[in-house]
């Protein structure tokens, strides 16, 4: 089976999908890496996430080859549930699990990301584009719409980033029960307890956990940017159960 981590980008998707890779691990399956290099996936499954990217028939059909065969295994991806993700999770190959985030926090967390890697690492990465407000919210609005179709796909675990990390025992027990598993087993609380919020984790390569504050936006957009920000995700803010208002 395929364990499908999907994410809003710095919505805490690393640390959502190592939390889930871990305690998987907990049942003996697979490690994507290694079924990565022993299928030759490499142009499939990147990064230290193995990161699947867009939810293609063509790419689909290649990780899927591996879980037909009994092997089960834990992917990322940031991408919009297509037909044939929805075909795999209704057919019983794929279990997948949505995070995301207040859009305005995410958007504001990836242009600093981009920014920081840009001038401490001296190379760009996905967000590094994202050089002024305008860029930054034209990249989220897909982001934004693919919210909309993750909600509407049945059999899939949605989690907000802000309630797993101030409600982490509900949220992890959710989690643990999704997939399966034993929240008595000592193995599965080590792992619960390695993700903990300020834990050990906490900047470890994969989490891209960095500041991970509530409400940062509100100190850093202007009154004016807020009210941009309502206008393009107001209706979305509300369905997502943020409130669409801004602080002068």
């Amino acid at each position: 089976m395929i364990i499908l981590s999907v994410g809003m980008p710095r919505a805490g998707s690393g640390w959502h999908y190592n939390l889930i890779h871990d305690l998987m691990d907990t049942t003996g399956c697979d490690d994507a890496r290694d079924i990565r290099a022993n299928f030759g996936l490499q142009n499939i499954l990147t990064d230290v996430n193995c990161n699947i990217g867009v939810l293609s028939a063509r790419r689909l059909i290649m990780v899927s080859r591996p879980a037909l065969m009994g092997h089960t295994f834990v992917i990322k991806a940031h991408s919009s549930p297509t037909i044939w993700a929805r075909a795999l999770i209704q057919g019983g190959i794929m279990r997948a699990t949505y995070i995301y985030r207040d859009p305005r926090d995410a958007m504001l967390s990836a242009f600093d990301y981009g920014k920081r890697v840009l001038e401490k690492q001296g190379r760009p990465n996905a967000f590094s584009q994202l050089t002024d407000f305008e860029k930054t919210t034209s990249f989220f609005v897909e982001y934004v719409k693919d919210w909309e179709k993750w909600m509407q796909v049945s059999g899939v675990l949605k989690a907000r980033y802000e309630d797993l990390l101030q409600n982490y025992d509900d949220e992890s027990r959710k989690l643990v029960k999704f997939l399966g598993m034993d929240l008595a087993n000592e193995a599965v609380t080590r792992v619960i307890e390695k993700y903990r919020p300020n834990g050990q984790v906490q900047g470890q390569q994969g989490t891209h956990f960095f500041k991970g504050q509530v409400g940062r936006f509100r100190e850093r957009y202007t009154s004016d940017e807020q009210k941009i920000l309502i206008k393009q995700f107001g209706k979305t803010l509300e369905k997502m159960g943020y409130e669409p208002k801004f602080e002068l």
